[in-house]
């Protein structure tokens, strides 16, 4: 249902049939198509039986059926919206938010279909903003996606010479990493997550790891993180660019090496060690006033909320804010106040260090999941029932003296973290849906963040390792596969124009003509 006629809709619909054309046989439909097919007479009422017949056929036939609606509230568009499982309103992110006319039939009657708001965005354009204000006039709706078009979905061709250029496309595959590739996964079930785990610098070799599935091709569809990870996924969603992630997180990785700013947010440790101001202004210079609802990819991070005891998810609001609370690790920082309700968040990790089973939960069919969390070691210094400061920091300094291996104040919190969540995590490792690499990374302390560029090669070069052996023993090929073998077809609503005419309608017979082989539900 596009929010006004700016909306390009005839190549939206185009662009997504052309997407999930790699997922199964799909058909798109219209009235003028109707017509063509079945005669001028099909969508009178007394064919009610015959077009309800045919119909059914189509989508016994097809995996996916996009019935585009006329532009006004006809029988062909009603008739759209009872047939569909879900409504995808488009929009232009560039312009005002704004709420269309039938967008108000379909809020004020009893349509159960789930409803999406889709907004479209130029390739050289600005960014997404201001989507919590699309979203504040649509509480009807489930979710949002962001997609970054190419320059022919805004051509103002003529409509042959429209379908001149469709049937071109249509010649060529779909690609994977396009954001209607990506559309078409979510809407089939086929969604791949990224799901980014916490444990301090260690988790600089995630930067690496994304380079590496940058070159193997792997499409990600939706992004998810604990404490260090919440920090590096928030990145990749908003950037979607890992030179640009890099020099970010590289930039972030630095200033938390600054001994000058660390004394000065040191304060009188009731709370914390440090008061959070100077923490809080280095993951606000990074994000400064993104909200998670503007990040091109759907996000999630994971707090422990202290108040009520128990997981929080975020997928919307200030950005910079739930990376921090997700990042709080108790005695160094106090926990952040969520604006929304005051309850006290602490870093995810005390809940859920690894959240595959999030992602999951939120639609994906595959998760690769990134784990940095420390490892027990059994090597430690047995140094009796005491312990003192000045004597390690003696040992330490002291190059005559003999080295010992005592955590510190930040490993303990992370191996506490890892401790409290290793039964869920072996559990998310076990699953089918779960991916989980693990870059060799034990060598490195939690808060080693000067060693960033060795860090974020050991994470390279695993993850160029690992993808490799999934591309040759097909676990890649597995992943893109359709998750749909005998469910029931998902019908999806595109209200617009009739755009089939002409040599436009040859692109269709093909696809009806199939046999029923092609029924993949």
């Amino acid at each position: 249902m596009p929010v006004s006629e700016d909306v390009p809709l005839t190549t939206f619909a185009l662009e997504l049939q052309h997407a999930l054309s790699a997922i199964g046989p799909v058909l798109l439909l219209t009235s003028d198509n109707i017509k063509q097919r079945l005669g001028s007479a099909a969508l009178d009422s007394l064919h009610e039986y015959r077009l309800s017949s045919w119909l059914g056929q189509q989508e016994d036939i097809h995996r996916i059926v996009l019935y585009q609606a006329d532009c006004t509230l006809t029988p062909w568009t009603q008739r759209c919206i009872r047939q569909a499982d879900c409504i995808l309103i488009v929009g232009l992110g560039e312009q005002e938010p704004t709420v269309g006319e039938l967008e108000r039939m379909l809020e004020s009657t009893a349509v159960r279909a789930q409803k999406q708001l889709v907004l479209l965005h130029r390739e050289e354009g600005p960014g997404p903003a201001r989507t919590v204000e699309w979203l504040n006039m649509r509480s009807w709706c489930s979710g949002h996606l962001h997609l970054r078009c190419p320059r022919r979905v805004f051509s103002r061709r003529s409509l042959p010479k429209l379908m001149e250029l469709y049937e071109r496309v249509f010649q060529r595959p779909p690609d994977r990493h396009s954001d209607f590739s990506r559309l078409a996964r979510v809407l089939t079930g086929n969604a791949i997550a990224l799901v980014l785990g916490g444990g301090g610098a260690r988790g600089c070799a995630q930067v690496g790891i994304l380079r590496a599935l940058a070159e193997y091709g792997i499409p990600v569809d939706m992004v998810g993180g604990t404490s260090i990870g919440a920090f590096m996924g928030a990145l990749y969603s908003e950037e979607r660019n890992y030179s640009q992630m890099r020099i970010r997180a590289k930039q972030w990785a630095e200033d938390m090496t600054s001994v000058v700013k660390t004394i000065l947010d040191l304060t009188y440790p009731i709370t914390s060690m440090f008061s959070g101001a100077g923490f809080n202004s280095s993951i606000c210079s990074i994000f400064r006033d993104r909200q998670i609802e503007d990040l091109w990819l759907p996000y999630f991070a994971v707090t422990t909320d202290i108040t009520a005891s128990a997981m929080r998810v975020h997928t919307d609001g200030s950005l910079w804010r739930y990376v921090r609370a997700s990042m709080s690790l108790s005695g160094y920082m106090p926990p952040l106040c969520d604006p929304k309700d005051g309850h006290l968040l602490m870093d995810g990790g005390y809940i859920n260090n690894l959240p595959a089973d999030v992602a999951r939960s939120m639609g994906a069919k595959v998760v690769i999941a990134i784990d940095v969390g420390s490892r027990d070691e059994t090597d430690l210094t047995n140094y009796g029932d005491a312990l003192s400061g000045w004597w390690l920091l003696w040992k330490r300094w002291n190059p005559l003296a003999t080295r010992v291996k005592v955590l510190n104040m930040a490993e303990i919190q992370t191996r506490l973290a890892y401790v409290c969540c290793v039964r869920q995590l072996e559990m998310v490792k076990r699953s089918d849906y779960c991916e989980c690499l693990r870059p060799p990374i034990d060598s490195y302390r939690t808060l080693d963040f000067g060693k960033f560029d060795e860090i974020c090669e050991v994470g390279y070069q695993h993850g160029r390792t690992v993808f490799d052996i999934w591309r040759r023993s097909g676990v890649l090929e597995k992943m893109l596969q359709d998750r749909q073998g005998t469910h029931k077809r998902k019908a999806c609503a595109v209200r617009g124009q009739g755009v089939w005419q002409g040599r436009a309608h040859s692109c269709l017979d093909g696809l009806a003509e199939r046999p029923s082989r092609a029924a993949l539900w």
